[in-house]
């Protein structure tokens, strides 16, 4: 069994990260405290935190890249949203068991150090949703 303990952040698509960080930083006053290139899933990402839970802004570093195929089909936007969970195995077996169709089955590298796993849009009425699990 699993437990989901917090809304962990909601990635917002964009085409310009510095441009979109501007926004967040200049106009909403908030800090930036991450960034990284995450290679395996062709994205730079930074985090906002907010409150216990976090913005997480992110751009396509390739043209095929799922950043950038989401923004050609949707435009800038919310992406995903994630939830943390005490234990991303032990999800992923519960939703599998469960016929919940997955996206992965077993737990990717995320940025932050994060191992993650996507549930399938159509599992959850149209939402990606990143499960995270911190250690």
């Amino acid at each position: 069994m699993f437990k989901v303990t917090k809304v962990d952040h909601i990635g917002i698509a964009v085409k310009d990260l510095e441009q979109a960080k501007k926004f967040y930083t200049e106009v909403l006053g908030m800090e930036v405290q991450g960034e990284e290139v995450v290679e395996q899933q062709k994205v730079k990402v930074c985090f906002i935190p907010s409150g216990d839970s976090e913005v997480e802004l992110l751009e396509s570093t390739s043209p095929d890249g799922p950043i950038a195929k989401f923004i050609e089909k949707n435009g800038e936007g919310i992406q995903h949203i994630a939830l943390r969970v005490d234990n991303i195995e032990a999800a992923l077996a519960d939703l599998k068991a469960k016929g919940v169709r997955l996206i992965d089955e077993t737990p990717r590298y995320g940025a932050g150090g994060a191992s993650i796993a996507f549930v399938h849009p159509k599992a959850t009425g149209g939402i990606l949703l990143e499960l995270s699990e911190r250690k």
